[in-house]
């Protein structure tokens, strides 16, 4: 019974890095570079959510407490998180695609990118560390323990609503990119942008949505982390986004369902070796099983050998 209740909790804190996975995968499978702004999203998002839900945000939160009352200030901070991350990733996708690619054209394919990105990363977290410090910072749980029991086996409600919310997310996402004309816009960038621009695609247009995305789905997580584990610090985005790249690579770069399993097992792996081997070594197994599938396998369980064709 401890090894299926470790295997559970395992699955819901997965569920959280699927969409972190997932956001990774949908860049570097559309736009061809790893996006290191996605820790800072993350982040952000869950330090805005801590802010509104304490009182500390830099303008203040009585209009807010005012309209949604103290307990109902958790949905204050889920709307104030969503919306300044939308904000950030317009800001984010103007200065690490739209003004290099105006000014470098295709030598922003992959470094420059990735390089913006990761200024940006660094950017935000001292931002954040130079208004709320770089401590670990406490909410409480709007939901309490909201846990119920079957047998012997301990379940939260939260998670379960937060796995659930990943995956019904992730599907609407995956719908999206094969039904319809937004989503055949996107792959069509995907296989090749010059020849997309020539078929009518609108690719400055197109690309702030692929960037809106993959914010909301950080946003989304970094709110449900949040709540589900009560405990953050300036840094929370580059633990999580750690593991998540390691389940997007085990799924398969540029491979959404490959994202979703891959972060579900990273999440199982890293409870598991948590009651293993303790939290002191637990990136270990990580690690050394994404290190050892990529000698056996290198695109991964369900990827593909080119990146950004062929993915979605």
């Amino acid at each position: 019974m401890l090894l299926l209740q470790q295997l559970i909790n395992g699955l819901m804190l997965g569920g959280l890095y699927v969409m972190v996975a997932v956001a990774f995968t949908l860049i570097i499978g559309m736009l061809n570079f790893l996006n290191f702004t996605i820790p800072a999203l993350f982040m952000f998002a869950a330090m805005m959510m801590w802010a509104t839900m304490t009182g500390n945000l830099p303008f203040g939160n009585d209009f807010l407490f005012s309209v949604f009352g103290e307990h109902n200030i958790w949905i204050a901070g889920a709307i104030v998180s969503i919306v300044s991350i939308c904000v950030v990733s317009l800001i984010i996708e103007r200065f690490t695609y739209r003004y290099m690619k105006a000014k470098y054209g295709d030598a922003t394919e992959h470094a420059l990118p990735l390089v913006s990105s990761l200024g940006f990363l660094i950017i935000f977290e001292h931002l954040v560390i130079g208004q709320w410090g770089s401590d670990p910072l406490q909410i409480e749980s709007p939901f309490g323990n909201a846990t119920f029991t079957i047998g012997t086996l301990i379940f939260s409600y939260p998670q379960i609503i937060s796995l659930a919310l990943s995956l019904g997310i992730v599907f609407l996402l995956s719908h999206l990119i094969r039904r319809t004309k937004l989503g055949r816009a996107l792959r069509s960038i995907a296989e090749r942008p010059d020849t997309a621009t020539l078929m009518g695609v609108d690719v400055l247009r197109i690309v702030p949505v692929v960037y809106v995305i993959t914010g909301l789905l950080c946003a989304i997580s970094g709110i449900l982390f949040t709540i589900n584990y009560t405990s953050i610090d300036a840094y929370i985005g580059d633990t999580v986004a750690t593991v998540a790249i390691a389940g997007m690579v085990l799924g398969g770069l540029g491979n959404v369902w490959g994202a979703v399993v891959g972060g579900l097992f990273v999440g199982i792996l890293e409870v598991f070796s948590i009651y293993i081997v303790g939290a002191d070594f637990v990136k270990v197994p990580i690690w050394g099983l994404l290190l050892l599938i990529l000698v056996f396998k290198p695109t991964g369980l369900f990827g593909h050998t080119a990146i950004g064709k062929g993915k979605f």
